[in-house]
Protein backbone atom coordinates (compact mmCIF):
# COMPACT_ATOMS: atom_id res chain seq x y z
CA UNK A 1 0.00 0.00 0.00
CA UNK A 2 1.03 3.63 -0.33
CA UNK A 3 3.11 4.87 2.57
CA UNK A 4 1.24 7.62 4.48
CA UNK A 5 3.81 10.37 4.91
CA UNK A 6 4.11 12.67 7.91
CA UNK A 7 3.18 15.70 5.81
CA UNK A 8 -0.35 14.32 5.69
CA UNK A 9 -0.50 14.12 9.48
CA UNK A 10 1.85 16.83 10.77
CA UNK A 11 3.48 14.68 13.43
CA UNK A 12 6.50 16.12 15.25
CA UNK A 13 7.31 14.59 18.66
CA UNK A 14 9.40 17.68 19.53
CA UNK A 15 6.71 20.25 18.68
CA UNK A 16 5.94 22.38 21.72
CA UNK A 17 2.22 21.56 21.57
CA UNK A 18 2.98 17.82 21.51
CA UNK A 19 5.43 18.07 24.41
CA UNK A 20 2.85 20.04 26.40
CA UNK A 21 0.10 17.51 25.73
CA UNK A 22 0.49 14.69 23.20
CA UNK A 23 -2.93 13.15 23.79
CA UNK A 24 -5.03 15.34 21.46
CA UNK A 25 -2.93 14.17 18.50
CA UNK A 26 -3.39 10.46 19.13
CA UNK A 27 -6.95 9.90 17.79
CA UNK A 28 -5.88 11.08 14.32
CA UNK A 29 -2.71 9.01 14.47
CA UNK A 30 -4.68 5.89 15.38
CA UNK A 31 -6.94 6.41 12.36
CA UNK A 32 -3.89 5.97 10.13
CA UNK A 33 -1.86 2.83 9.57
CA UNK A 34 1.81 3.02 10.59
CA UNK A 35 3.58 5.76 8.63
CA UNK A 36 7.14 6.92 8.06
CA UNK A 37 8.22 10.17 9.75
CA UNK A 38 11.41 11.49 8.10
CA UNK A 39 11.94 14.08 10.82
CA UNK A 40 12.91 11.31 13.25
CA UNK A 41 13.61 8.62 10.64
CA UNK A 42 11.09 6.24 12.21
CA UNK A 43 7.82 4.55 11.42
CA UNK A 44 5.14 5.71 13.87
CA UNK A 45 2.91 2.99 15.35
CA UNK A 46 -0.09 4.28 17.34
CA UNK A 47 -2.71 1.54 17.76
CA UNK A 48 -2.78 -0.78 20.76
CA UNK A 49 -2.97 -3.99 18.72
CA UNK A 50 -0.02 -2.97 16.55
CA UNK A 51 2.20 -1.81 19.42
CA UNK A 52 1.39 -4.97 21.38
CA UNK A 53 2.15 -7.18 18.36
CA UNK A 54 5.56 -5.58 17.83
CA UNK A 55 6.51 -5.96 21.50
CA UNK A 56 5.50 -9.64 21.45
CA UNK A 57 7.58 -10.48 18.37
CA UNK A 58 11.29 -10.22 19.23
CA UNK A 59 12.13 -12.47 16.29
CA UNK A 60 11.12 -9.87 13.70
CA UNK A 61 11.52 -6.71 15.81
CA UNK A 62 14.79 -6.15 17.63
CA UNK A 63 15.30 -4.05 20.77
CA UNK A 64 18.85 -3.17 19.68
CA UNK A 65 18.14 0.57 19.18
CA UNK A 66 16.22 1.12 22.43
CA UNK A 67 19.14 2.93 24.09
CA UNK A 68 20.79 4.51 21.03
CA UNK A 69 21.01 8.31 20.87
CA UNK A 70 18.10 9.63 18.84
CA UNK A 71 20.16 12.52 17.48
CA UNK A 72 23.40 11.75 15.59
CA UNK A 73 26.30 12.69 17.82
CA UNK A 74 28.98 15.19 16.88
CA UNK A 75 32.47 13.95 16.07
CA UNK A 76 33.79 15.43 19.31
CA UNK A 77 31.12 13.73 21.42
CA UNK A 78 31.78 10.39 19.70
CA UNK A 79 35.51 10.75 20.39
CA UNK A 80 34.86 11.37 24.09
CA UNK A 81 32.56 8.36 24.37
CA UNK A 82 35.03 6.12 22.59
CA UNK A 83 37.51 6.77 25.39
CA UNK A 84 36.21 4.61 28.21
CA UNK A 85 32.44 4.39 27.65
CA UNK A 86 31.78 0.73 26.92
CA UNK A 87 28.49 -0.57 28.33
CA UNK A 88 27.32 -3.93 27.05
CA UNK A 89 23.81 -4.52 25.77
CA UNK A 90 21.58 -5.56 28.63
CA UNK A 91 17.88 -6.30 29.05
CA UNK A 92 16.32 -3.23 27.42
CA UNK A 93 18.40 -3.38 24.23
CA UNK A 94 19.47 -7.03 24.00
CA UNK A 95 17.78 -9.72 21.94
CA UNK A 96 17.56 -13.46 22.55
CA UNK A 97 19.49 -15.45 23.51
CA UNK A 98 21.60 -12.80 25.30
CA UNK A 99 18.48 -11.14 26.70
CA UNK A 100 17.25 -14.33 28.37
CA UNK A 101 20.65 -15.09 29.90
CA UNK A 102 20.98 -11.61 31.41
CA UNK A 103 17.37 -11.45 32.59
CA UNK A 104 17.60 -14.86 34.25
CA UNK A 105 20.43 -13.57 36.44
CA UNK A 106 18.85 -10.18 37.06
CA UNK A 107 15.41 -11.45 38.00
CA UNK A 108 16.97 -13.65 40.69
CA UNK A 109 18.73 -10.65 42.17
CA UNK A 110 15.55 -8.56 41.75
CA UNK A 111 13.87 -10.89 44.19
CA UNK A 112 10.79 -10.79 46.42
CA UNK A 113 13.18 -10.78 49.36
CA UNK A 114 14.90 -7.66 48.02
CA UNK A 115 11.50 -5.95 47.55
CA UNK A 116 10.44 -6.90 51.08
CA UNK A 117 13.64 -5.39 52.47
CA UNK A 118 13.06 -2.19 50.51
CA UNK A 119 9.44 -1.53 51.54
CA UNK A 120 10.13 -0.26 55.08
CA UNK A 121 13.04 1.81 53.73
CA UNK A 122 10.75 3.41 51.14
CA UNK A 123 8.10 4.13 53.76
CA UNK A 124 10.58 5.68 56.16
CA UNK A 125 12.23 7.86 53.55
CA UNK A 126 8.93 8.94 52.03
CA UNK A 127 7.69 9.90 55.49
CA UNK A 128 10.89 11.86 56.16
CA UNK A 129 10.58 13.75 52.88
CA UNK A 130 6.94 14.56 53.67
CA UNK A 131 7.90 15.69 57.19
CA UNK A 132 10.35 18.10 55.54
CA UNK A 133 7.42 20.00 53.98
CA UNK A 134 7.15 21.60 57.40
CA UNK A 135 4.54 24.34 57.69
CA UNK A 136 4.75 25.44 54.06
CA UNK A 137 1.34 26.21 52.53
CA UNK A 138 2.37 24.59 49.25
CA UNK A 139 5.17 22.49 47.81
CA UNK A 140 6.69 21.52 44.49
CA UNK A 141 6.07 17.83 44.96
CA UNK A 142 8.55 16.88 42.22
CA UNK A 143 11.49 18.59 43.88
CA UNK A 144 10.42 17.67 47.41
CA UNK A 145 9.27 14.07 46.96
CA UNK A 146 8.71 12.45 43.57
CA UNK A 147 12.27 13.04 42.33
CA UNK A 148 14.33 12.23 45.44
CA UNK A 149 12.33 9.21 46.64
CA UNK A 150 12.74 6.91 43.58
CA UNK A 151 16.36 7.98 43.19
CA UNK A 152 17.16 7.17 46.81
CA UNK A 153 15.25 3.90 46.49
CA UNK A 154 17.04 2.59 43.41
CA UNK A 155 20.48 3.80 44.45
CA UNK A 156 20.02 2.17 47.85
CA UNK A 157 18.89 -1.05 46.20
CA UNK A 158 21.96 -1.07 43.95
CA UNK A 159 24.17 -0.31 46.95
CA UNK A 160 25.53 3.11 45.97
CA UNK A 161 26.73 5.15 48.98
CA UNK A 162 24.43 7.94 50.19
CA UNK A 163 27.25 10.46 49.81
CA UNK A 164 27.24 9.92 46.03
CA UNK A 165 23.49 10.41 45.45
CA UNK A 166 23.59 14.01 44.24
CA UNK A 167 26.28 13.26 41.67
CA UNK A 168 24.41 10.17 40.50
CA UNK A 169 21.16 12.09 40.03
CA UNK A 170 22.95 14.72 37.97
CA UNK A 171 24.50 12.08 35.73
CA UNK A 172 21.08 10.48 35.12
CA UNK A 173 19.56 13.78 34.01
CA UNK A 174 22.31 14.23 31.44
CA UNK A 175 21.70 10.78 29.99
CA UNK A 176 18.02 11.57 29.33
CA UNK A 177 18.90 14.46 27.06
CA UNK A 178 21.63 12.57 25.22
CA UNK A 179 19.64 9.43 24.43
CA UNK A 180 16.06 10.60 23.88
CA UNK A 181 16.39 14.32 23.13
CA UNK A 182 17.94 16.69 20.61
CA UNK A 183 20.96 18.14 22.42
CA UNK A 184 23.03 20.79 20.64
CA UNK A 185 26.61 19.91 19.72
CA UNK A 186 28.06 21.83 22.68
CA UNK A 187 25.70 20.06 25.08
CA UNK A 188 26.62 16.71 23.56
CA UNK A 189 30.26 17.24 24.47
CA UNK A 190 29.45 18.12 28.07
CA UNK A 191 27.01 15.23 28.44
CA UNK A 192 29.43 12.76 26.81
CA UNK A 193 32.04 13.69 29.42
CA UNK A 194 29.48 13.11 32.18
CA UNK A 195 28.44 9.75 30.73
CA UNK A 196 32.04 8.56 30.67
CA UNK A 197 32.40 9.57 34.32
CA UNK A 198 29.12 7.82 35.18
CA UNK A 199 30.19 4.61 33.41
CA UNK A 200 33.60 4.52 35.04
CA UNK A 201 31.92 5.00 38.42
CA UNK A 202 29.72 1.94 37.76
CA UNK A 203 32.71 -0.14 36.66
CA UNK A 204 34.67 0.80 39.77
CA UNK A 205 31.69 0.09 42.02
CA UNK A 206 31.29 -3.44 40.64
CA UNK A 207 34.98 -4.16 41.17
CA UNK A 208 34.70 -2.91 44.73
CA UNK A 209 31.67 -5.10 45.46
CA UNK A 210 33.50 -8.08 43.96
CA UNK A 211 35.99 -7.92 46.83
CA UNK A 212 33.71 -6.27 49.44
CA UNK A 213 30.24 -7.80 48.97
CA UNK A 214 27.27 -6.39 50.87
CA UNK A 215 23.52 -7.00 51.12
CA UNK A 216 22.58 -5.16 47.93
CA UNK A 217 21.52 -5.75 44.33
CA UNK A 218 25.03 -5.46 42.89
CA UNK A 219 26.36 -8.08 45.27
CA UNK A 220 23.37 -10.31 44.47
CA UNK A 221 24.25 -10.09 40.77
CA UNK A 222 27.86 -10.94 41.47
CA UNK A 223 26.84 -13.93 43.58
CA UNK A 224 24.39 -15.32 41.01
CA UNK A 225 26.88 -14.70 38.20
CA UNK A 226 29.51 -16.63 40.11
CA UNK A 227 27.41 -19.76 40.01
CA UNK A 228 27.97 -20.36 36.29
CA UNK A 229 30.32 -17.59 35.19
CA UNK A 230 28.15 -16.44 32.27
CA UNK A 231 27.59 -12.86 33.48
CA UNK A 232 30.69 -10.68 33.19
CA UNK A 233 31.66 -7.73 35.37
CA UNK A 234 31.17 -5.49 32.36
CA UNK A 235 27.60 -6.76 31.98
CA UNK A 236 26.92 -6.24 35.68
CA UNK A 237 28.24 -2.68 35.43
CA UNK A 238 25.98 -2.20 32.40
CA UNK A 239 22.95 -3.49 34.33
CA UNK A 240 23.44 -1.10 37.23
CA UNK A 241 24.27 1.74 34.84
CA UNK A 242 20.95 1.24 33.07
CA UNK A 243 18.92 0.47 36.18
CA UNK A 244 20.16 3.53 38.05
CA UNK A 245 18.50 5.68 35.37
CA UNK A 246 15.43 3.66 34.40
CA UNK A 247 14.68 2.75 38.01
CA UNK A 248 13.96 6.31 39.08
CA UNK A 249 13.23 8.54 36.06
CA UNK A 250 10.12 6.58 35.12
CA UNK A 251 8.91 6.30 38.72
CA UNK A 252 9.38 10.03 39.33
CA UNK A 253 7.09 10.64 36.37
CA UNK A 254 4.63 7.98 37.47
CA UNK A 255 4.18 9.43 40.96
CA UNK A 256 3.84 13.01 39.70
CA UNK A 257 1.44 12.05 36.89
CA UNK A 258 -0.67 9.99 39.29
CA UNK A 259 -0.92 12.74 41.89
CA UNK A 260 -1.88 15.31 39.28
CA UNK A 261 -4.57 13.11 37.79
CA UNK A 262 -6.00 11.98 41.12
CA UNK A 263 -6.16 15.51 42.51
CA UNK A 264 -7.76 16.87 39.32
CA UNK A 265 -10.51 14.21 39.40
CA UNK A 266 -13.47 15.49 41.40
CA UNK A 267 -13.98 13.66 44.67
CA UNK A 268 -11.23 11.10 44.15
CA UNK A 269 -8.87 12.34 46.86
CA UNK A 270 -11.65 12.09 49.46
CA UNK A 271 -12.57 8.65 48.12
CA UNK A 272 -8.97 7.44 48.48
CA UNK A 273 -8.82 8.72 52.03
CA UNK A 274 -12.06 6.92 52.86
CA UNK A 275 -11.07 3.69 51.12
CA UNK A 276 -7.33 3.10 50.58
CA UNK A 277 -8.23 -0.20 48.90
CA UNK A 278 -8.90 1.92 45.79
CA UNK A 279 -5.21 2.75 45.49
CA UNK A 280 -4.00 -0.28 43.46
CA UNK A 281 -6.53 0.23 40.67
CA UNK A 282 -6.00 3.99 40.72
CA UNK A 283 -2.30 3.34 40.11
CA UNK A 284 -3.13 1.09 37.14
CA UNK A 285 -5.49 3.68 35.69
CA UNK A 286 -2.81 6.35 36.09
CA UNK A 287 -0.32 4.12 34.28
CA UNK A 288 -2.85 3.79 31.46
CA UNK A 289 -4.19 7.33 31.36
CA UNK A 290 -0.97 9.28 31.95
CA UNK A 291 1.70 6.93 30.69
CA UNK A 292 5.14 7.86 31.99
CA UNK A 293 7.00 6.36 29.01
CA UNK A 294 4.98 7.66 26.07
CA UNK A 295 7.02 5.91 23.36
CA UNK A 296 9.72 3.29 22.85
CA UNK A 297 11.76 2.01 19.92
CA UNK A 298 12.28 -1.15 17.91
CA UNK A 299 13.98 -1.99 14.58
CA UNK A 300 12.71 -4.48 11.99
CA UNK A 301 15.11 -7.36 11.37
CA UNK A 302 13.36 -8.14 8.09
CA UNK A 303 10.64 -6.70 5.85
CA UNK A 304 7.48 -7.13 7.94
CA UNK A 305 3.80 -6.24 8.10
CA UNK A 306 2.84 -3.82 10.88
CA UNK A 307 -0.81 -2.89 11.06
CA UNK A 308 -1.32 -3.75 7.39
CA UNK A 309 1.70 -1.76 6.20
CA UNK A 310 4.86 -3.37 4.84
CA UNK A 311 7.91 -1.86 6.54
CA UNK A 312 11.36 -2.61 5.12
CA UNK A 313 14.17 -4.47 6.82
CA UNK A 314 16.04 -2.00 9.01
CA UNK A 315 12.98 0.17 9.56
CA UNK A 316 13.06 1.91 12.94
CA UNK A 317 9.73 1.94 14.75
CA UNK A 318 8.45 4.53 17.23
CA UNK A 319 5.87 2.72 19.34
CA UNK A 320 3.44 5.20 20.90
CA UNK A 321 2.60 3.51 24.19
CA UNK A 322 0.55 6.48 25.40
CA UNK A 323 -1.59 6.39 22.27
CA UNK A 324 -2.04 2.63 22.61
CA UNK A 325 -3.24 3.12 26.17
CA UNK A 326 -5.94 5.51 24.91
CA UNK A 327 -7.09 3.27 22.08
CA UNK A 328 -10.90 2.94 22.32
CA UNK A 329 -10.62 -0.48 20.70
CA UNK A 330 -8.98 -1.62 23.95
CA UNK A 331 -10.32 0.83 26.57
CA UNK A 332 -13.89 2.16 26.28
CA UNK A 333 -14.19 5.91 26.87
CA UNK A 334 -10.38 6.14 27.08
CA UNK A 335 -10.11 9.87 27.84
CA UNK A 336 -12.00 9.44 31.12
CA UNK A 337 -9.90 8.76 34.21
CA UNK A 338 -11.87 5.95 35.82
CA UNK A 339 -10.55 4.68 39.17
CA UNK A 340 -12.89 1.68 38.88
CA UNK A 341 -11.98 0.72 35.29
CA UNK A 342 -12.23 -3.07 35.14
CA UNK A 343 -9.41 -3.58 32.63
CA UNK A 344 -7.09 -0.78 33.74
CA UNK A 345 -4.27 -3.28 34.28
CA UNK A 346 -4.44 -4.28 30.59
CA UNK A 347 -2.35 -1.19 29.76
CA UNK A 348 0.98 -1.41 28.00
CA UNK A 349 2.83 1.17 30.12
CA UNK A 350 5.52 -1.32 31.15
CA UNK A 351 5.92 -2.78 27.68
CA UNK A 352 4.97 -6.35 26.85
CA UNK A 353 6.54 -9.68 26.04
CA UNK A 354 10.08 -10.69 26.98
CA UNK A 355 11.09 -7.07 27.68
CA UNK A 356 8.28 -6.37 30.16
CA UNK A 357 9.70 -3.99 32.76
CA UNK A 358 11.43 -5.89 35.56
CA UNK A 359 10.91 -2.96 37.95
CA UNK A 360 7.13 -2.75 37.54
CA UNK A 361 6.40 -4.06 41.04
CA UNK A 362 8.84 -1.61 42.63
CA UNK A 363 7.32 1.32 40.73
CA UNK A 364 3.80 0.32 41.78
CA UNK A 365 4.92 -0.05 45.39
CA UNK A 366 6.42 3.44 45.56
CA UNK A 367 3.46 5.30 44.09
CA UNK A 368 1.06 3.38 46.34
CA UNK A 369 3.08 4.29 49.44
CA UNK A 370 3.16 7.96 48.44
CA UNK A 371 -0.60 8.05 47.88
CA UNK A 372 -1.24 6.32 51.19
CA UNK A 373 1.02 8.62 53.22
CA UNK A 374 -0.13 11.87 51.60
CA UNK A 375 -3.81 10.93 51.88
CA UNK A 376 -3.39 10.20 55.58
CA UNK A 377 -1.54 13.49 56.20
CA UNK A 378 -3.24 16.04 53.94
CA UNK A 379 -7.02 15.71 53.61
CA UNK A 380 -7.31 18.94 51.62
CA UNK A 381 -4.38 18.46 49.26
CA UNK A 382 -5.03 19.99 45.84
CA UNK A 383 -3.24 21.23 42.73
CA UNK A 384 -2.29 24.89 43.01
CA UNK A 385 -4.23 27.03 40.59
CA UNK A 386 -2.69 28.85 37.65
CA UNK A 387 0.46 26.80 37.09
CA UNK A 388 1.75 25.97 33.63
CA UNK A 389 3.41 22.59 33.28
CA UNK A 390 6.73 22.08 31.51
CA UNK A 391 8.14 18.76 30.33
CA UNK A 392 11.65 17.68 29.38
CA UNK A 393 11.98 17.83 25.56
CA UNK A 394 12.41 14.17 24.61
CA UNK A 395 10.46 11.49 22.77
CA UNK A 396 9.99 8.93 25.56
CA UNK A 397 9.78 10.13 29.17
CA UNK A 398 6.92 12.38 30.26
CA UNK A 399 6.21 13.93 33.62
CA UNK A 400 5.99 17.54 34.82
CA UNK A 401 9.26 19.23 35.73
CA UNK A 402 7.40 20.83 38.62
CA UNK A 403 4.00 20.17 40.23
CA UNK A 404 2.92 22.64 42.88
CA UNK A 405 0.43 21.30 45.39
CA UNK A 406 -1.41 23.31 48.03
CA UNK A 407 -1.25 21.35 51.26
CA UNK A 408 -4.45 22.80 52.64
CA UNK A 409 -3.65 22.07 56.25
CA UNK A 410 -3.41 18.76 58.06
Amino acid sequence: MTIPLSTEIGFDPFASAYLDDPYPSYPELREKPPFYEPGVDMWVVARFADVDAVFRDPVRFSAAIAQDPLTPLSAEARTILSDGFRPAKVMSNADPPEHGRIRAHTIRAFSARRMALLEPVIRARAAALIDAFGSSPDVDIVRALTFPLPAITIFTMIGFPDDDLEQLKAWCGDRLAMTWGRPAAADQVRVAQQMVGYWKYCEAFVERRAVEPADDFTSDLLRTAGEDGTLTHREIASIIYGLSFAGHETTTNLIANTLRRVLETDGLWAALRADPALIPNVVEEALRHDTSVVSWRRIAREASDVGGVRVPAGAKLLLLLASANHDPARFPDPERFDPHRANARAHIAFGMGIHYCLGAALARLQVAIVLELLAARFPHLHVRDGQRYAFAPNISFRGPNALWLALGGA
